[in-house]
């Protein structure tokens, strides 16, 4: 077929354009490189055309390197394949035993479904008061005025291990670091409120917990920072135990909450249900308790026989929107595990991060050792993906039909559309662009083992990254 003038002039000059831009940035990277904080450092930049896939620059690209948070931009492409936009999750709550003029001789039971939004203040339909309101009203609506029984959190769908392996001390503990339960609520965080002392080294004040959470037994270390040196506050606690520590130093001129995890989730949901029942004249007989913990003492208990209410989470496209948007760590792990549990493997972590790889080993022909991942959400440290795969992933998506609700959910940032991640000594940027010449690019860039300020390093990737605009 023959191009008329005009399409050959259009081809050379994208040709062209393409070589240009190509040659900005094997100049642009070689200064980056040598910068004195890059010294024992790795860094990686892969940059393709959005459009073909093919290589325009790509430096270290088949090094595996701690991805951070750009990690999520695989974990939610692999859960719009697997998955569909529309998938949602389900929560149910029903009761054991019998209702007797109007006294429910059993159990009302809540069965979690893996829903990570539940009770979550970002969808209108999830807010923790309208999602309490509706069992409330379904439960009155079942004549239940009275329970002999316990307010019972079935946890069981997600197992007993909250955490990923690979997760460190100072994070779990804190709101970033709250694990997935298939009974999460209000994204299992709760926030401190604290009032510094009148000087720096005094004891800084506990004042409350939002919401209260009087089952937890909070040991308050933290001390009056400088003027100007913010929050370094950090919550140590680990999973369903119900003691936390407080360490670090709050600005003696801050105002601000801080958040921490939950460290049992489906029990916190329970105990508040039971709570609210209690102050609506709902007597319920017995603690509040889960299926994790029965099985823990041995105990036994009976499944729901009747469900009075079903709640629908908002849909996958919603969910990534926020994953990606504000990194929210929590729902990686409930979507590697969700993924792992409806490609009917074993509901674990390390079941989901396989399914990943393989989905995408399988997809685009690519080694799986590329992928060689720990979490859904990029928090662990030993987490190594190449900018390569990464790039070639972004680059496989943009055909997609959801493509759109994708793009959406990547921050902007620089003036650009993509995901940031940041951990100990690591900065990484994934995303889009179009450069000023037209071409349609997708890159993935990663920063390993800097030294000295995190606020240099990003101002000189973003540097980097301009000469793609």
């Amino acid at each position: 077929m023959k191009l008329s003038l005009t399409a050959l002039i259009a081809f050379f000059a994208l040709n062209l354009s393409a070589q240009t831009l190509q040659q900005n940035i094997e100049k642009a990277y070689a200064t980056f490189e040598q910068d004195p904080q890059f010294k024992y450092g790795t860094n990686s930049l892969t940059v393709l055309n959005a459009e073909t896939g093919e290589v325009i620059f790509s430096k270290n690209g088949n090094t595996g390197l701690a991805p951070a948070s750009t990690l999520k931009t695989i974990t939610s492409a692999t859960a719009y394949y697997l998955l569909g936009p529309e998938f949602t999750w389900k929560t149910s709550l029903g009761y054991s035993g019998q209702i007797k003029n109007g006294t429910l001789n059993g159990d009302l039971v809540l069965s979690g479904g893996g829903d990570p939004t539940l009770g979550s203040w970002r969808y209108e339909i999830s807010k923790t008061e309208l999602v309490m309101k509706k069992w409330v009203q379904a439960i009155r609506e079942a004549g239940i005025k009275k329970v002999n029984g316990r307010i019972l959190a079935d946890d069981q769908l997600f197992g007993s291990q909250s955490l990923p392996s690979g997760w460190i001390w100072q994070d779990m503990g804190n709101y970033y670091g709250a694990g997935p339960n298939s009974l999460t609520w209000n994204e299992n965080q709760f926030d401190l409120i604290f009032k510094p002392g009148n000087k720096v080294g005094d004891e800084v004040a506990l004042v409350r917990t939002e919401p209260v959470m009087t089952y937890l037994k909070i040991i308050n270390e933290v001390k009056t920072g400088s003027a100007g040196s913010g929050d370094n506050v950090y919550a140590y606690s680990s999973p369903y135990s119900n003691l936390v520590y407080l360490r670090g130093t709050y600005g003696i001129d801050l105002k601000k909450n801080i958040s921490a995890s939950v460290p049992d989730p489906a029990f916190d949901v329970a105990w508040r249900l039971r709570d609210t029942l209690m102050q609506l004249g709902i007597s319920v007989e017995q603690p509040a308790t889960s299926t994790r913990q029965l099985a823990a003492e041995k105990l036994g208990w009976q499944p729901a026989n009747n469900t009075i209410s079903a709640y629908t989470s908002p849909t996958l496209s919603q969910v990534v929107y926020w994953f990606n948007q504000k990194s929210i760590n929590l729902y990686g792990e409930h979507l590697i595990k969700t993924l792992a549990w409806k490609q009917d493997k074993e509901i674990t972590t390390a079941e989901g991060a396989r399914v990943i790889k393989d989905f995408w080993s399988k997809k685009l022909n690519m080694d799986a050792a590329s992928l060689n991942i720990i979490d859904g959400s990029g928090l662990s440290p030993g987490n190594r993906v190449t900018t390569m795969s990464m790039a070639r992933i972004l680059q496989s998506v943009k055909s997609e039909p959801w493509f759109k609700t994708y793009l959406e959910s990547f921050p902007l940032y620089n003036n650009m559309k993509m995901k940031s991640g940041t951990i100990n000594g690591a900065l990484a940027y994934t995303g889009y662009q179009t450069s000023s010449s037209g071409v349609p690019l997708v890159f993935s860039f990663i920063v390993n083992n800097y030294n000295g300020s995190s606020t240099a390093v990003r101002q000189k990737m973003f540097q980097m990254l301009d000469v793609l605009k």
